[in-house]
């Protein structure tokens, strides 16, 4: 697990910054660093009123006695949707969109809902319980 992080944080920005770098050269550099501030403008912008619809149907669904697990997923790639538009690159940026973009985030939990759904059913919980008991007396010894 390790090495895999280790991979995604030092190849993840040097690969953006790959990017900005041919991207800006074609459309100039002043154009990517608008488009770079304009897409966490707008991320900000659909973060915060997602946001507040996904909390809004949790406190309703809490209200009720339910369990909001799925808006809790909602509002989990949400955030992370809003914080990959904070972060600069192309990359990021369109990952972000494609969180913050109801319907797609909506068939991402699906597939991770079945998918974790499918991996607990094939699973078989054995539960072993060694319980060893000592017998003694007690009594506390004055100091």
């Amino acid at each position: 697990m390790l090495p895999l992080l280790l991979v995604l944080f030092v190849t993840a920005p040097l690969i953006e910054l790959y990017l900005l770098i041919k991207i800006g050269a074609i459309i100039g550099p002043l154009t990517i660093i608008l488009l770079e501030l304009a897409t966490a403008a707008l991320g900000g912008y659909l973060l915060q009123r997602q946001g507040v619809s996904v909390l809004m149907r949790v406190q309703r669904l809490m209200a009720q006695g339910q369990m909001p697990a799925l808006e809790l997923l909602d509002g989990a790639l949400l955030l992370i949707g809003g914080v990959a538009l904070l972060l600069p690159g192309l990359i990021t940026d369109v990952l972000g969109m494609i969180l913050l973009i109801p319907p797609l985030r909506r068939l991402l939990i699906r597939r991770v809902v079945a998918q974790m759904t499918n991996t607990l059913s094939g699973m078989t919980v054995r539960h072993t319980h060694t319980r060893q008991f000592i017998e003694t007396d007690y009594r506390r010894e004055p100091d």
